[in-house]
């Protein structure tokens, strides 16, 4: 990306959801911003019409496991096998990866990295937390996000009312500063 480039790279991870992933459709398509899906299997598999819904409106789609595993937590093969699993639900992926709870072992990384990246982010919402407060999480959004980074929302339910709130303010203030949002 050039350095005069003001772009934005909103990532939402745990999805699809119907309760609230139209919401984030939505609003992205409100303000043509695209973003970058990182979809747990076992959602995609409930819930394919949203899921395709997310391909049709051209954003970029990434694995997050199929049942949200904890990394550290999981031996090296359960861990891969749950990413296999989720890419047979993710046809139009990318080859992108995220590790749920950004936690993940050096070896299930040297295992994963021939086939996929791995994104993290820079900017973490804490749209999840239960103790920041929806404008909190608007402001933390706004204070750290410069050109180039990779904001990380959650389409969950325990996300919802921080979201639904930081979101589409996030998206307003940005555009208006002259900021595009491009998916990875």
């Amino acid at each position: 990306m050039p350095a005069y480039e003001k772009a934005l790279y909103l990532t939402f991870d745990d999805g699809p959801i119907p309760e609230v992933t139209e919401f984030v459709l939505d609003a992205l398509e409100k303000y043509q911003a695209k973003g970058t899906f990182f979809c747990i299997g076992d959602n995609v598999r409930k819930h394919p019409h949203i899921f395709n819904k997310i391909s049709a409106q051209g954003h970029t789609i990434g694995n997050h496991t199929f049942n949200h595993l904890n990394g550290w937590r999981t031996t090296d093969e359960d861990y891969l096998t749950n990413i296999l699993q989720c890419d047979e639900q993710l046809p139009k992926a990318t080859g992108l990866f995220r590790p749920p709870y950004g936690r993940i072992k050096q070896s299930q990384a040297r295992r994963i990295l021939p086939s996929k990246k791995i994104v993290m982010w820079d900017v973490l919402t804490g749209d999840f937390s239960p103790n920041i407060s929806p404008d909190t999480c608007f402001k933390k959004t706004v204070k750290y996000s410069r050109s180039g980074s990779i904001i990380l929302f959650h389409d969950s339910l325990k996300a919802r009312k921080n979201m639904e709130y930081a979101l589409p303010l996030t998206l307003d203030y940005f555009k208006n500063k002259g900021y595009k949002f491009l998916p990875l």
